[in-house]
């Protein structure tokens, strides 16, 4: 038995199936191009990304305050907020306000006052209150002449135990005013307050004695006083504080 065909035996493949391995469909070709194109289009978009990112974005950011308050902040911009939450145990922060005030030409004039005053008295080398007594200035005794010597040592510093321009103690002051009239008073104000005659408050002068407790000085009218008030201050005209105080006059 013959194993070799005849030569017209040959088995045809059929042109159709050939056409089909050989050759890629009209279909296939359309699909291979759209996938072509989705790729592009993936990759250039993201090829371009990467170009454009700065350098800076690649690196990392640490969490510190500052970034989160930066953050926080942005997010408080964005979002409009007109409210800030505040933690329930935040303290309020102090805030003192300093106060200014100018000085007036007034109290420069008074201040450089003083100072000429204070740098004199301190110089004094006048008479004494022995010295008037023995020789008074002002012999023939008036009460409003007393007031307007007085008013001479305006500005005098208070000085505990002082009875002179160097420096007045309240009755030292009185004392040394009345001695230019010839008139001996001691350095006391229980010894001053003695030495007159007490009378109506309605009916004092210029010139009278006011008597406190402890404190005298020279009436001046108006419910004023001139005296040489505590340590620190200087011999003024300034209103009675007081309802406790008496006058008393001297040569009656």
């Amino acid at each position: 038995m013959s194993l070799v065909p005849p030569e017209n035996s040959a088995t045809e493949i059929p042109k159709s199936f050939t056409s089909r391995r050989g050759t890629p469909s009209k279909k296939r070709k359309r699909r291979s191009s759209v996938l072509s194109l989705a790729v592009v289009a993936v990759v250039v978009p993201g090829l371009f990304a990467t170009v454009a990112l700065p350098a800076y974005a690649f690196a990392p950011v640490e969490d510190t305050d500052d970034l989160k308050a930066a953050v926080a902040l942005e997010e408080y911009k964005e979002a409009d907020a007109q409210t800030v939450l505040v933690d329930k145990g935040a303290e309020e922060p102090s805030t003192d306000r300093e106060s200014f005030s100018a000085t007036t030409e007034a109290e420069l004039a008074a201040s450089r006052k003083r100072t000429v005053l204070a740098a004199t008295y301190a110089s004094y080398a006048g008479p004494s209150t022995a010295e008037f007594l023995a020789n008074p200035p002002y012999p023939s005794f008036d009460l409003a002449q007393v007031a307007a010597v007085g008013q001479q040592y305006l500005g005098t510093p208070y000085i505990y135990g002082g009875a002179d321009p160097s420096g007045f103690d309240c009755s030292g002051f009185v004392q040394y005013v009345y001695a230019q009239f010839g008139i001996a008073l001691p350095h006391s104000v229980s010894g001053q307050a003695a030495a007159g005659t007490r009378i109506a408050t309605a009916d004092a002068l210029p010139g009278d004695i006011v008597i406190m407790s402890g404190h005298d000085g020279i009436y001046m009218g108006d419910g004023k006083i001139m005296d040489a008030p505590h340590a620190g201050g200087v011999v003024s005209i300034r209103p009675i504080w007081t309802t406790s105080y008496y006058i008393v006059r001297i040569g009656v």
